[in-house]
């Protein structure tokens, strides 16, 4: 059975719209996230997209000690709060504790479960018990089938609040690669299926002390992900990624957003199921 999950105002699932998720990596600053929310916000509503506002408060899996990690919980959680509000629109944030899990769903709308967490039950239980959202990132180590097991973990908590996310697959050394099977695999756990365009060509610890990336390849993998069939996609969007404090070698220029969305959403109506 296909789920339809409620995120705010937004309905994702089969036969609606395709939704966005997209936001700087991290939080950098208040004007940072502020500015950006609501200039994709404007261009989402242009284009008649749902959008949910991402971006992270702690980055807790940087390649080195010395990355910046974001403002933490507290500031954090008071930025994300003012985006809700003064953009309107839901926000999703990754947790990477139970505790984190916990105080984040008291303000946003969306918990995330990194890709290199999706296997940590307290940590899928502990978001599930929230009530909020569950988004959980598929692991570059899992193949698609063995995500059923994490959607197990947060359903046996009485939760049908789920997202499911293909961010790539590990192959060979600081390389991902997408696998198109993925998609329908994920969706016939019955939930929402995203496609993460901007990690899936993230080089892993590629810059030595930090992940490079290939951004010239978001927009190919986004179509074939939109000819392949997914509800939603997740962008991470910075206004000069080449400046930012995180994962910016991956990040979709923000001026470059609005004619990549125009050409997915041309492929997603091309494939849509006709009466």
């Amino acid at each position: 059975m296909a789920h339809l999950v409620d995120i705010g105002s937004v309905k994702a699932g089969q036969g609606q719209p395709p939704f966005l998720i997209a936001g700087p990596c991290v939080i950098e600053s208040e004007q940072l996230v502020m500015e950006t929310a609501g200039r994709i916000a404007e261009i989402t509503k242009s284009l008649g997209i749902p959008y949910i506002f991402k971006s992270s408060f702690d980055k807790a899996n940087r390649t080195s000690i010395k990355s910046f990690r974001g403002p933490g919980i507290e500031q954090g959680m008071a930025i994300l709060k003012n985006v809700r509000h003064h953009v309107g629109c839901p926000v999703l944030t990754d947790v990477h504790t139970e505790e984190q899990a916990t105080e984040a769903g008291k303000v946003v709308d969306v918990l995330q479960i990194p890709a290199f967490l999706c296997r940590q039950t307290d940590l899928l239980i502990a978001a599930a018990n929230t009530g909020k959202v569950v988004n959980v990132k598929k692991g570059q180590f899992l193949s698609p089938i063995e995500m059923g097991n994490a959607v197990k973990k947060v359903e046996e908590c009485g939760s049908r609040r789920i997202l499911l996310t293909e961010r790539g697959s590990s192959f060979g050394y600081n390389n991902l690669v997408v696998d198109m099977r993925s998609f329908p695999i994920l969706r016939s756990f019955g939930y929402p299926v995203v496609f993460d365009a901007t990690h899936s060509v993230q080089l892993p610890g590629g810059g030595g002390t930090k992940s490079s990336g290939q951004r010239e390849f978001v927009e190919p993998l986004a179509c074939a992900a939109a000819g392949a069939g997914v509800d939603g996609f997740f962008m991470e969007v910075h206004p000069n990624p080449d400046e930012a404090l995180s994962d910016g070698p991956n990040m979709v220029p923000l001026h470059q957003l609005k004619s990549l969305l125009e050409r997915v959403l041309r492929i997603c109506d091309a494939t849509k199921p006709r009466p």
